[in-house]
């Protein structure tokens, strides 16, 4: 993994919660989304680590049962990021959904 920090690939990302995995998934694609258009290089770069992280989730033996949803919502995510042709998806939809996770995880959840 190149773009991922090492102590999350080495096990620090499954003492997480789910909240707080896709959370940290979302600030990469809010991180993608703000430089799509201005600076593609910082939004690839962005993009490639909200896989890798994503990545991470759906390995995490503690979401066998929503890998489904994970692996879903990785298939959108490329959609988004190669123009939405699949999916009609686009960043500022997926920032949007990945915000509430972020929200979920601040209170606790």
């Amino acid at each position: 993994m190149s773009h991922v920090h090492a102590n999350l690939a080495a096990g620090r990302w499954q003492t997480l919660s789910l909240m707080e995995q896709l959370a940290n998934v979302g600030s990469d694609v809010a991180r993608a989304r703000r430089w799509q258009g201005k600076d593609p290089g910082l939004s690839e770069k962005a993009f490639i680590r909200a896989l890798e992280l994503l990545d991470l989730s759906i390995g995490d033996a503690r979401w066998k049962g929503r890998r489904k949803e994970l692996t879903r919502v990785r298939e959108v995510l490329c959609d988004a990021m190669s123009g939405g042709a699949a999916y009609n998806s686009d960043l500022a939809s997926l920032d949007r959904y990945f915000f509430h996770f972020a929200v979920a995880a601040r209170a606790g959840h």
